[in-house]
């Protein structure tokens, strides 16, 4: 039995104790800011009000605190939205012993300072060297995981054995996990194919969503390369997979779709989504003013029309 940390208790953060919690680890679970949803967990039936079930009776609710993340855990998992890394890396920037980390967040940030762009567990590891940062990606939807439908994803770590390892505390019949040594291509896909899956959601068909998907693959490729990943990672679970899971359904699809019919950003979000959280479009926010001033249109067309309709709020004109 190992001694796990969940942090984050939305949708993911909490589907994920089922798989921990059918391996008999001791599953503590931790919201850092949603003191509602919190609360509504602490409750004795535990029932998740975005995954509709109740959450195993094994699994325990704690508030979050710096107390708690200096106990001893063999893992700590990060589910928090890509917003809220920076106060969970506020936190584990005190924390002096070494400390095994699972980052299950998708993004992507710009950083100012460095005029750079940086993934979620670099954002993490900034400060504290002792953090040994594993990430976990791939087209695997909450609901499906919490009600132990199949799934895959693929984890990966500078150090694949270091992965594999992980891989056999969190494993199960219903969770499977394949493994990289491509953290940078790992990351970049899954964080990216948000932007492309509004792209093919644009589509006025499905002939030109097929093209657009196709077309879409070309570029990943072409970005993992130029941010130093592997362009062949494009073609696993953390890109080509999580991609059509977001393709053919979800919000960023469906934003795409009302781009597609000529609406600028602002006016669909208001319109047709205005409580509804689009990734895509958050991440095609904080990347523009990197990705539109150094890499050329003619190489990512796709990605330099749909970052310009989103940062300049103009309709999204795709020339393919």
């Amino acid at each position: 039995m190992n001694k796990i940390l969940v942090i984050g208790a939305g949708a993911m953060g909490a589907a994920f104790t089922f798989p921990l919690v059918d391996n008999n680890h001791q599953v503590t679970l931790t919201e850092p800011y949603n003191n509602d949803l919190q609360k509504k967990l602490l409750k004795k039936n535990k029932f998740h009000p975005t995954l509709k079930l109740k959450l195993s009776k094994k699994v325990s609710i704690k508030k979050f605190s710096l107390e708690l993340l200096n106990e001893k855990w063999d893992l700590i998992v990060v589910a928090v939205s890509s917003i809220g890394i920076e106060m969970v890396r506020q936190y584990l920037k005190d924390i002096k012993k070494k400390i095994s980390i699972l980052v299950l967040t998708k993004g992507l940030k710009y950083d100012q300072n460095n005029k750079k762009i940086i993934t979620m567990s670099e954002q993490l590891n900034k400060g504290n060297q002792n953090l040994n940062v594993s990430v976990l990606k791939g087209p695997c939807l909450a609901k499906e995981l919490a009600n132990k439908i199949k799934s895959y994803t693929v984890i990966a770590n500078q150090n694949i054995n270091i992965a594999k390892n992980i891989g056999k505390l969190i494993s199960t019949k219903y969770y499977k996990t394949e493994y990289s040594s491509d953290v940078k291509g790992v990351e970049f896909s899954s964080a990216i194919k948000n932007i492309y899956s509004m792209i093919i959601g644009s589509g006025e068909g499905e002939n030109t969503a097929s093209a657009l998907f196709r077309k879409s693959l070309d570029e990943m490729e072409y970005l993992i390369k130029y941010f130093r990943g592997k362009k062949e990672t494009v073609h696993g679970l953390a890109g080509v997979g999580d991609l059509y899971v977001s393709a053919v359904g979800g919000r960023n699809s469906k934003m795409g779709e009302y781009l597609g019919k000529g609406y600028t950003f602002k006016i669909a979000k208001n319109k047709f989504m205005k409580n509804d959280t689009v990734e895509g479009a958050d991440l095609a926010k904080e990347i523009a003013p990197y990705v539109l001033k150094k890499i050329k249109k003619n190489k990512i067309p796709l990605m330099h029309a749909l970052l310009s309709a989103i940062a300049k709020n103009k309709k999204l004109k795709i020339n393919y």
